[in-house]
């Protein structure tokens, strides 16, 4: 009598091999994801629309044809010719602004560096004090402290001086710039530190080696948004500065906008913005990983 040689299937005899059905591609998504995918993908497309719209149509506007403007005639870039000789130059002016926006990044990092390690990582008397009145500048108005600015500057010799206004864009970004680099230390495991002194590190080597590269996200941020404040900044310059000189490129802008009989320059008015916004729009598509990483950075704290 044959026998049958009934054999059990891969799965059963513990094969590697999977046995899938013809046809079959994966597990499929539920009918809600998919109705609710479609609205999401629709409304997030008509924002960024939104967003993009005014940026673009300034690009375009600046080197197209417009009555009363240096482009009056077919498509180029006469606007971007009449900004770049205006008066002392448009590279002066860019240079102020450069000089102003990464002296304000640097003191901003370096002193809400070690002012987050040690706020994050050192127990002394009056210290969460101390931290409220460095965040308490954000209660202040800002246009109201230029005035007192403006005198205490006059005093020390660094009235109508491009490091005075550095000095006073760094005061304004500390509170958050502080607070940033706190949650950013504080997030860090303490044990990081312990491992760093135990395998001989000093203090400074181990704040240096060690946590220096945890909270970088924290200071890509920081930085990114200290930049952009001095970058873009109208009143510290417009108060603090007399020399025609040594305007930054905001202020360069708005005084050649104006034209005789109060008529405004808009094609200029563009390309200077468009000038503006560059290095902004740049500088935010390099760092925007870290920039995200450092607003979480604080977010699963222990």
């Amino acid at each position: 009598m044959a026998t049958t040689d009934i054999r059990p299937p891969a799965a059963v005899t513990g094969s590697t091999r999977a046995i899938v059905a013809p046809g079959y591609r994966g597990r499929p998504r539920p009918r809600g994801a998919l109705l609710w995918g479609l609205p999401s993908k629709v409304f997030t497309g008509a924002v960024a629309i939104i967003f993009l719209y005014p940026l673009v149509w300034t690009g375009v506007a600046s080197v197209s044809p417009q009555a009363g403007t240096n482009q009056a005639e077919g498509w180029g870039f006469g606007n971007y010719e009449k900004l770049a000789n205006f008066q002392s130059g448009i590279w002066v002016y860019l240079g102020n602004s450069l000089f102003v926006s990464i002296t304000t990044v640097v003191l901003t990092l370096l002193i809400s560096f070690l002012g987050g390690y040690a706020f994050a990582r050192f127990s002394f008397p009056g210290k969460n004090l101390l931290f409220l009145s460095v965040l308490a500048i954000l209660m202040v108005p800002y246009a109201t402290l230029l005035i007192p600015l403006y005198v205490i500057l006059n005093a020390v010799g660094l009235q109508n001086s491009l490091l005075g206004v550095a000095l006073v864009l760094t005061m304004f970004q500390l509170p958050f710039s502080m607070f940033m680099m706190r949650i950013s230390f504080e997030s860090v495991p303490r044990e990081l530190d312990e491992a760093a002194l135990v395998d001989g590190c000093t203090s400074f080597s181990a704040l240096w080696r060690v946590l220096l590269p945890a909270v970088k996200p924290g200071l890509i941020t920081v930085g990114l948004f200290a930049f952009l404040t001095a970058w873009n900044d109208f009143i510290a310059p417009l108060i603090l500065i007399n020399d025609q000189s040594r305007i930054t490129l905001p202020l360069a802008v708005a005084n050649l906008r104006g034209q005789t009989m109060g008529v405004i320059d808009y094609g200029v008015t563009e390309a200077g913005v468009v000038v503006l916004a560059l290095p902004c729009i740049v500088l935010f598509l390099i760092l925007q990983r870290h920039y995200v990483r450092g607003f979480m950075s604080g977010a699963f704290k222990g």
